[in-house]
This record gives C-alpha cells, sequence and structure tokens, in this order.
C-alpha cells in the first residue's frame, strides 16, 4: 500500500500498473500532474500478514488540487499471488 502511494507522489505509472493484478487493471494510467499528494494515513488492516493471501487497506491520502485541499479515503483489496502482492480495487468512502 505504502509502495503504491509512493508511486502515486512520485506518478510512476509503470509500477503501479505492475502491481495491478491483471484481471482489474487498466490500459493504461493519465495521472493529473496538479495534484501534489501530501500524507498518508493507514486507518485500518484486515490480513495482509506473511500467511496470508488477501489483504485489506483503509487509508485517507491527502492532497492538493490547483490551491484546493482533499481527502482521498477508500477500502483497498490486494491479493498475494506468487509471493507478490497486487492491487484489486479498492471501495471509496464519502
Amino acid at each position: 500500500m505504502r509502495s503504491r502511494y509512493s508511486a502515486f507522489v512520485v506518478r510512476d505509472e509503470d509500477y503501479l500498473l505492475r502491481t495491478w493484478h491483471p484481471d482489474t487493471r487498466p490500459a493504461g494510467l493519465e495521472l493529473d500532474p496538479h495534484v501534489q499528494w501530501r500524507r498518508l494515513d493507514i486507518l485500518s488492516t484486515s490480513r495482509g500478514g506473511p500467511l496470508d493471501t488477501e489483504g485489506v487497506v483503509e487509508f485517507a491520502a491527502h492532497y492538493r488540487h490547483d490551491g484546493d485541499r482533499g481527502v482521498q479515503h477508500e477500502t483497498s483489496r490486494f491479493v498475494r499471488q506468487h509471493r507478490r502482492w497486487y492491487y484489486l480495487g479498492a471501495d471509496a468512502i464519502s
């Protein structure tokens, strides 16, 4: 989760696509260059330990866009395959 957040911060689209599960991965990404990610707060986790094959992370990612502050609050789902974690998808929380 933290590595994917860092990839958003530095706009590493290749890393984001490589860590996205092939079943849900889009063909490409176009990250908004005007979004400045400021802070990641991990609010809760479920599973995702060394012996798990699935995990869930609830987080709040704080950003600025054109001078306005915002928070992206969601629950992300991950799956481990071949000893690597992949992002499956997310549910936004309002």
